[in-house]
């Protein structure tokens, strides 16, 4: 058996908070989640990430490279931002001698050109992080930067069209079916989670992610509205980030007394409360139009927690039969579907949605495909 290629993970994105390189590894954990995942598999595996300051930092079999790129920040020349070209990161990579690069998201054309001329032998392979295909001129941008490279990573394969059909990437490059990360949570006590998190209810239901049109909050309030009645100690308790919804949801949990008594908008937690908050629920809702990879869906599952989310083709890859899928928008289906999982053995509920996530989420399951990945694509080169 031939060794497996030496692999560059790299990410052009640049910490907007200017944080330390440990603090971006506690922030990011799925930053050495992938690649710790990668080395598990027999993949000699080294990060390079755009960051603060210089710093090498050896951790899970991964060698992680911070690199210190601020003059290829985009400037502002009489307002109009200027690309510059991030040399001393595609000087890191070039050093490497990597058999094949892995480059994290779509957003950076002009950086993963350049990668292109700076290693034009070595296959490139971009996966996208819940990207849209630009549109007018930068369309162009795109097609010029990702024609380049020699093949491309989505969570399902259903993702791909819309970048064929912008003409973003030929039908012809080769596509890998590979989540973009996972979670290192764990089911745990569920009533140690309780007594912490305060939350409470029979089912005690989870919504995690931000109050906007994406997520579609409204729509989870409707349905649980609908359920209440025949769920009598049903609540609802709501985790946060961005809430440009926020007064609207307000206003609809403020219209209703079902609503008023049961569903708590808790707000931002820190990442790592989260874990107790999943483990402390029954079921997950999330009413998506679109994910590229549901993370909280992912972290819900690592709990044992049952999702009931929106029908999109990642959650059709992530759920399995762990859970339920319902058409984007309609609160009738799943105000049905939150009767239907409440009524099931709990314990059951909770080991097939652990037992889906081993099967399928984690960042092991995650490395093997990505092996698989670069084997395919350093054989072609060969």
């Amino acid at each position: 058996m031939s060794p497996a290629p030496r692999v560059v993970q790299l990410s052009f994105l640049s910490d907007p908070q200017r944080r330390e390189p440990e603090e971006l590894l506690r922030a990011w954990p799925t930053l050495l989640g992938v690649a710790a995942g990668t080395a598990r598999a027999g993949v000699p595996t080294t990060v390079v990430q755009a960051a603060a300051r210089d710093q090498t930092i050896e951790r899970d079999g991964v060698r992680l490279e911070f690199v210190n790129d601020s003059g290829a920040m985009p400037k502002r020349v009489r307002r109009i931002p200027v690309v510059r070209r991030p040399a001393r990161l595609l000087d890191k990579v070039v050093s490497l001698a990597p058999d094949v690069v892995h480059v994290h998201g779509f957003g950076f054309p002009f950086a993963t050109r350049q990668l292109r001329d700076a290693l034009p032998r070595v296959p490139i392979l971009v996966q996208d992080h819940a990207a849209t295909p630009a549109t007018g001129a930068r369309r162009l941008l795109w097609r010029w930067a990702y024609s380049t490279c020699d093949a491309a990573a989505f969570a399902t394969r259903e993702q791909v069209l819309e970048f064929v059909a912008a003409g973003v990437i030929s039908r012809k490059m080769p596509v890998f079916d590979v989540l973009e990360g996972s979670s290192r949570f764990t089911p745990g006590d569920r009533e140690q989670a309780r007594r912490f998190t305060g939350l409470a209810g029979d089912p005690c239901i989870l919504w995690a992610g931000h109050l906007d049109a994406n997520k579609d909050p409204l729509v989870a309030l409707d349905a649980f509205e609908l359920a209440a009645p025949d769920l009598r100690d049903a609540r609802l308790w709501c985790c946060f980030g961005m809430a440009p919804l926020r007064a609207e949801v307000e206003r609809r949990i403020a219209s209703s007394s079902v609503l008023r008594d049961r569903v708590v908008l808790i707000g931002a937690r820190p990442f790592d409360e989260m874990e107790r908050y999943f483990r402390a629920a029954d079921l997950f809702v999330q009413m998506s139009h679109r994910e590229g990879c549901s993370y909280a869906a992912i972290e819900a599952m690592a709990c044992g927690v049952a999702p009931l989310v929106s029908d999109i083709p990642s959650t059709r890859r992530i759920i399995g039969d762990a859970g339920a899928r319902v058409p984007v928008g309609d609160a009738r289906a799943l105000a049905a579907a939150i009767r239907d999982w409440a009524a099931r053995d709990p314990a059951l509920r909770r080991a097939d949605a652990r037992a889906q996530f081993e099967r399928a989420l984690s960042f092991e399951v995650i490395g093997h495909e990505l092996r698989r990945a670069y084997e395919s694509l350093s054989a072609n080169r060969s």
